[in-house]
Order: structure tokens, then sequence, then C-alpha cells
């Protein structure tokens, strides 16, 4: 007979497909170990049984489009901030792929975005990313900025999409048909990866600002307006990377 920390390592080192099978071996042993161990299983697959329906739940966008084709998740990061460019996401998955985990960036801490954004851009049919800088921003605004950058994320994809679905917008400027999601990092997965393969890469590319300019902490608040950020400003002034009207609208004249 297994002793009860072989059979635990069974468990820890077993995928969730292989949990059922599992429980049943062990179905019969009275052992309290081996009962505690099965409840603790049962427990995690009624987690992915959970997370699956949510995710169904997040699909309805896609399945209802899918006919026409190619779906596409449209969304941004970092219109807020007083420092930095602001990111688009454009993402493209595969029908009924299975991500788990996936949901709006926002919901998600740091370390579980960059996993889910290696996920992402290993299993999705095209995914890319669109930017314009602060002086972009500075020169047309914030918002019209932001959809210039989703029209370069669109228009780098490797395939064509057929449906656009955004969060929140309708994009000036694209002829693809385009639906806009009140809340669609929150209600779609096409939207919520888009959401984190944006945030990922603007918060990657603000850490290597950091490197550069590390005086601002822009590691830590990624270029929005924390206490820490603030102090930084009036201290040393703003830098290349700062919007300049953004400051202009905390500040006024006085940096």
């Amino acid at each position: 007979m297994k002793s009860i920390q072989e059979i635990r390592d069974e468990f820890k080192n077993a995928g969730l497909e292989d949990l059922p099978a599992l429980c049943q071996v062990y179905r019969e042993d009275s052992r309290k170990g081996v009962q505690n161990l099965l409840a603790q299983a049962e427990r995690r697959q009624e987690k992915l049984k959970e997370e699956r329906i949510r995710l169904e739940k997040m699909r309805e966008y896609e399945h209802k489009y899918e006919h026409l084709g190619y779906v596409c998740g449209i969304d941004e990061a970092g219109r807020g901030p007083f420092a930095g460019p602001v990111v688009a996401g454009a993402v493209i998955l595969p029908k009924d792929c299975e991500i788990l985990g996936l949901n709006d960036s926002k919901q998600l801490s740091e370390k579980r975005r960059e996993e889910l954004y290696e996920e992402i851009m290993e299993k999705a049919v095209a995914a890319q990313v669109g930017y314009a800088s602060p002086a972009r921003i500075d020169e047309i605004n914030i918002l019209q900025a932001t959809y210039e950058a989703m029209r370069e994320a669109v228009g780098n994809l490797s395939v064509r999409p057929q449906i656009l679905l955004n969060d929140a917008v309708t994009i000036p400027g694209i002829i693809i048909p385009q639906v806009p999601i009140i809340k669609g990092d929150a209600k779609s997965l096409s939207i919520a990866a888009a959401s984190i393969v944006a945030k990922v890469t603007r918060d990657r590319l603000m850490r290597e600002y950091d490197k550069i300019m590390p005086q601002y902490g822009f590691a830590s608040h990624k270029g929005y307006g924390s206490k820490e950020h603030i102090e930084a400003l009036r201290k040393y002034g703003p830098s290349p990377i700062h919007r300049k009207t953004f400051i202009k609208n905390v500040f006024g004249e006085k940096i």
C-alpha cells in the first residue's frame, strides 16, 4: 500500500484533467489523510467547473459573431497616466480557446498578467499592439491618440479580422465592422486578452524607462499620478516621456 505522502505527491503532480481518475483509484482508501486529499481534489474540480462556466459566459459575444470569421478583441492601457505612451492591444483567439483565469487585466495581479500574457501569445491566432507616444498624445489629445494606437494594432495583425469587439469605443477610420461593449474587458474573452496584452506591454516599457530615469519611480507607478510620482515631478520637473498637457491640467504653470 502506498504511503499518504506518496499519494499526496501523486495528487500534487496530477493535472486537473487527471483528477477524476485519480480520485476513483483512491475512493475506497479509508485513511483520513487520503480522504482529505480526495476532498481537496474535489474542490479543485469544482473550481475548474465554475471557471469554465465563467469563461463560457465571457464567450457570448465571440459565439454571436464567430460565423463572420475572425473575431478580434481591442483594448488599451495607459489613457490616464502623466507619463509614457498609450498602448492598444488587438487579439484574435481560436474558437473555443481555453485560457484558465483569463479576465479583465485590472482584476489580476502583475504576476498573473505576465503568466496569462505568455499563454495568450502562444495560443492566439494573432496578437499585436499599437502605440501613441506622449508627444502624439499632446499633439492630438488622448482620445484621438488612443484611436490611432488601436488602428495601428489592428493594422499590425498577421490576419485580417472580420469583426472587432471594442472596449466601449467605436474606432474612427476603420472599415471593419465594430461592436463597442461597455466594460467589455469583463464581458468578452477577446477584449480581456487584448487588455492583458496592452497592459503587460506597457508595464514592461515603463520598467525600461525606469532604468533610464530611476528618479521618477516609473517601475512602481507606471506613470500614473501617485504621491511618489507627483513629488518626483515637483523635485525634478517633467521628463521627455511626460505628457505636457496632462501635467498642465494638474499643476498649471507651476511645473
